[in-house]
């Protein structure tokens, strides 16, 4: 899907605690700095659908277990990206750009947090929201 991107990340195993790379200013993804912020969310639960008109987001997952949908609807059919992250077996940054709708679900039992790099300062007029039945080829 043009409008989603997956990059793989680093994580530097150290005897004090792993490093866990998230995004560089010289990285593919990176636009502009807004804000980041942590998403949690409990295992079962889906929140979502959103579509962001201006942000783009850079989603990464260095807590538990995140199941992500991404649903462009821009040309005659939609396109559907599916994938589930974590620290453990696929650490990697999810780069969505504007105009294409997605959710997420927590996976685990611990703890699941998502981390937006964001490009833009969070603007309640510049998202829009449906219900999860919008696409209803999505199983959850």
């Amino acid at each position: 899907m043009a409008k989603v991107t997956l990059t793989p990340l680093k994580i530097i195993d150290h005897e004090k605690g792993n490093i866990m790379h998230a995004l560089k200013s010289t990285d593919f993804g990176f636009s502009a700095f807004g804000e980041a912020y942590f998403s949690a969310v409990n295992k079962g639960v889906v929140k979502g659908w959103k579509r962001h008109n201006q942000m783009l987001m850079n989603l990464i997952v260095p807590v538990g277990e995140i199941r992500i949908v991404a649903i462009d609807n821009s040309g005659l059919e939609p396109e559907i990206f599916d994938v589930v992250l974590n620290a453990s077996t696929n650490y990697q940054r999810l780069t969505i750009e504007p105009g294409v709708w997605f959710a997420f679900q927590g996976l685990a039992n611990e703890p699941n947090l998502l981390l937006n790099i964001a490009s833009i300062t969070h603007d309640p007029l510049e998202a829009d929201n449906i219900p999860l039945s919008a696409f209803s080829q999505i199983n959850w």
